[in-house]
């Protein structure tokens, strides 16, 4: 069943605190601890961008040595770009809040984001630290996913439940992320909790392929981030049996509740994009291969004078087929393509559809949101891309981001 935003469902076991550090901002909430039970299993997948930030590093290494019991995430400040005096001031942010909560240091994985190259205040975020674990509950998830905004607009919440042994298991998440968005395996921040028992094979194998229709395939401005990360934790304290059988009902029930919320969470991303006012799929078919499909799908998606018509609603089919053109196809045949804005044929046999008229386009431009069909004619292969316009906010929002 679908849970509005407004109603998500707290998660057993699963208790988050905030607090204002004034990492960036005075007296905005800055700073997230989420406590996970001890037994919970968890999964996690990072950006592959080689100049990965600091807590990435940590938070990866300290995911190998044992489960973790907190997560510890701030806005402000990426950590990234700042040397060994990064990995040091992460390890130390770790070390203070295990020290506050009895725990070992590595049993806490560390999250930023924000600005990159900055140093990350330790002092104030540590000072902070009893403030976000006092106020730890179950119904923290709002006020967590505001703590973890930076140039987002809304807070980003999904939830789902389900049926196991004829009780109630749920899966809930949050996300930031708004621009600096082309992920590379997830998204900038996702972290979903689920109160289901499930083994950690199993969890690993639903996250990975999840986030490959959702987080890593939305696109807004085409750049991956250093801190992209992706978390999928289970608290196991769900009254029902185990999930371990991958063929199980309980099991595809599991998967679809959470690629469901990671559809939700990747879709309001792209809707929240920096000064977005479109939400666009683009929907390639008919491709030789499914990477043939996918790199045509992004070379639309990050083409600027494609999106700067979504901007304006102009249905400027020719900056699409050109695209297309130049998607790096080797023996692109054009007789065999068309185009589609919705149910509207645009290109037909590469040229204008002779039932195309410039009404037909312009209204299914004015939408806020809709599809950009492309329809290759060279295999079986399909791949689909969600992306936004390009708009003055965007350019201002980011021209003005340290100032």
């Amino acid at each position: 069943m679908s849970i509005n935003n407004r109603d998500f469902a707290p998660v057993m076991g699963i208790r988050l605190g905030s607090a204002a550090a004034g990492i960036k901002y005075p007296d905005r909430a800055d700073l997230v601890v989420i406590e996970l039970p001890l037994g919970t299993t968890s999964a996690a997948l990072f950006t592959r961008n080689a100049f990965c930030a600091a807590p990435v590093v940590v938070a990866r290494r300290n995911l190998g040595v044992r489960p973790p019991h907190y997560l510890l995430i701030n806005s402000g400040n990426a950590n990234a770009g700042t040397g060994d005096q990064g990995m040091e001031d992460a390890e130390a942010c770790c070390e203070g809040l295990a020290e506050i909560v009895d725990c070992q240091a590595s049993q806490v994985l560390p999250f930023s984001t924000g600005v990159i190259g900055e140093p990350l205040p330790v002092s104030r975020l540590v000072d902070a630290l009893p403030q976000a674990i006092n106020s730890l509950t179950e119904d923290g998830w709002v006020t967590a996913a505001n703590a973890i905004m930076t140039t987002d607009t809304v807070p980003k919440l999904a939830s789902r439940q389900f049926l196991v042994d004829g009780m109630p298991t749920t899966v809930t998440g949050m996300a930031k992320g708004s621009g600096m968005i082309r992920p590379d395996m997830a998204t900038m921040l996702a972290f979903i909790a689920t109160d289901a028992i499930i083994t950690p094979k199993l969890l690993r194998e639903c996250l990975q392929q999840a986030v490959e229709p959702s987080f890593n395939a939305i696109t807004v401005d085409g750049d991956t981030s250093t801190n992209d990360a992706c978390v999928l934790v289970a608290s196991g304290m769900a009254p029902t049996t185990p999930i371990s059988d991958a063929k199980s009902v309980a099991y595809q029930k599991f998967c679809t509740a959470v690629a469901e919320v990671c559809m939700d969470l990747a879709r309001a991303i792209v809707r929240d994009g920096e000064g977005a006012t479109k939400l666009v799929e683009i929907l390639v078919e008919e491709a030789d291969s499914s990477a043939e499909a996918k790199d045509v799908a992004y070379t639309v998606a990050h083409s600027p004078l494609v999106k700067t018509a979504l901007f304006a609603a102009d249905p400027n089919w020719g900056r699409i087929m050109a695209a297309v053109g130049r998607a790096g196809i080797e023996d692109l045949d054009i007789q065999n393509v068309a185009i589609w804005l919705d149910d509207t044929c645009v290109v037909c046999n590469g040229a204008r559809a002779e039932e195309y008229t410039e009404a037909a386009g312009q209204a299914v431009m004015d939408q806020s949101e809709f599809v950009i069909r492309i329809v290759l004619g060279r295999g079986e292969a399909e791949s689909r891309v969600l992306t936004c316009d390009l708009s003055y906010d965007y350019v201002r929002i980011n021209a003005e981001y340290r100032t």
